[in-house]
């Protein structure tokens, strides 16, 4: 029985999970879940994660939320060595996937719901919420700039699943603006993601043909 993944495919933290699953060549059965409809809220979906978030898990009789937890799952599971090789590396891939909760996605995140959230329920953003998020994206994006300006990858020079876990708010930064695209090295890897990673390329056509057509369903223009 395939491990069964639930999510919307325009989901950033969808395409974390099935871009690494991809990679660690684990198969997965995707169980859509339309976020612009309000499935993650119904009681069913409820029971698997009470938060009403995605994406969701399921491995037999196993329930499992949150990308990173996920990820580190199903790369114990398979035996990859995207969670790391040796002790020291799998600390530092775990340091990376902490800091991206901390330092990095959250603020991605309240962006995407001010931004895009707000447009699709007809209300305005918070421009002082904006301007946080952005501060504080551009102090974590200048200590990983930094950082990528001596690696290619960021544990290791070469890939792992901190990789996707930083790489996540990518998926929407071109909607809303977030300031990576000032940061070269940033920006340099992303594009070796997408170049070298099929998967990370597969799972942003599917990211953008999702959310481009909730925006032009909804008459919502950026």
């Amino acid at each position: 029985m395939a491990i069964k993944i639930y999510g919307d495919p325009g989901s950033g933290s969808r395409r974390r999970v099935t871009a690494a699953a991809a990679a660690m060549g684990i198969n997965i059965e995707i169980v859509n879940i339309d976020l612009f409809k309000g499935e993650s809220h119904t009681p069913e979906f409820l029971e698997l994660n009470p938060h009403g978030l995605s994406p969701v898990m399921v491995d037999g009789d196993f329930v499992l939320y949150e990308s990173a937890a996920i990820n580190l799952y199903l790369a114990e599971k398979a035996g990859s060595d995207l969670a790391g090789r040796t002790t020291e590396e799998r600390f530092q891939v775990l340091q990376w996937m902490f800091w991206s909760g901390e330092q990095w996605r959250i603020y991605a995140t309240l962006t995407f719901d001010e931004v895009l959230g707000k447009k699709f329920m007809g209300q305005s953003a918070d421009e002082t919420i904006i301007k946080l998020a952005a501060d504080k994206i551009r102090a974590a994006a200048a200590v990983l700039d930094a950082h990528l300006a001596k690696h290619d990858y960021i544990v290791g020079d070469r890939l792992t699943l901190a990789d996707f876990d930083i790489a996540g708010p990518f998926s929407q930064n071109e909607r809303t603006k977030i300031p990576l695209n000032d940061f070269p090295n940033l920006v340099a890897w992303q594009q070796r993601l997408l170049t070298d990673v099929a998967s990370w390329a597969a799972t942003k056509r599917e990211v953008d043909e999702r959310i481009d057509g909730a925006l032009a369903a909804a008459g919502v223009k950026l």
